[in-house]
């Protein structure tokens, strides 16, 4: 994983959201906090277990800008 930033996750916050998804634009994953388009669109539908399951993959996968510092560029 890129070195993270230090914002919190789930569940201190409900959303990765950071305020910035590309999904809108049409990406099918999101260059702000690394969730599908569907897990965008459904989150909240997701139950815990099912909310927590993305954290960590997207945690783990380290792919947007929440985190990494690529958006201080």
């Amino acid at each position: 994983m890129s070195e993270a930033k230090k914002l919190p996750r789930w569940p201190e916050v409900e959303t990765p959201c950071i305020g910035y998804c590309s999904t809108a634009l049409g990406d099918d994953l999101c260059r702000g906090c690394g969730r599908t388009a569907t897990e965008v669109d459904g989150w909240i539908f997701l139950n815990d277990a099912e909310k927590s399951a993305v954290w960590d993959r997207i945690e783990l996968a380290g792919v947007g800008f929440r985190w990494n510092d690529s958006s201080k560029r």
